[in-house]
């Protein structure tokens, strides 16, 4: 099984990134635009549309908000994963930054890379659209 583990720091207060991580349906507005392009829930899933046009059905497996930490599995995608499982969490990283952490594990194995590609572009896009939304002093 591949896992993969994606870690960026960004420079937004950690209650800031969890309430946009945490609000599931719109990924495409709060947490990640551009990489992720249209999103809507249906029922305790979310069909998203990435950048590429690819389409996926994730399933909200659980939300944490004390731990600031979201899971969900991709159930349909056209990579033809048989597995996935997925977590991301948000950290105080100090002086109103964080440490977001993004963790998969799939199979088959040799998708790995493609995916591991697909989360950093994606961990990226969060970066630069949390920053932006950070008010200057």
């Amino acid at each position: 099984m591949a896992s993969i583990r994606t870690e960026v720091l960004i420079d937004a207060r950690p209650e800031d990134i969890w309430l946009a991580l945490r609000d599931f349906g719109a990924i495409h507005q709060r947490l990640a635009p551009g990489f992720v392009t249209v999103a809507r829930l249906d029922g305790d899933a979310r069909v998203v549309t990435f950048f590429s046009g690819a389409v996926a059905r994730e399933q909200l497996i659980d939300i944490d908000d004390e731990g600031r930490r979201l899971v969900y599995s991709v159930v349909e995608s056209p990579l033809g994963l048989t597995h996935h499982n997925a977590s991301a969490q948000v950290f105080s990283a100090g002086e109103g930054r964080s440490r977001f952490v993004w963790v998969a594990d799939l199979l088959p194995n040799e998708l790995g890379a493609t995916v591991s590609g697909l989360m950093e572009q994606g961990a990226v896009s969060m970066k630069r659209h949390l920053e932006s939304q950070t008010p200057t002093t």
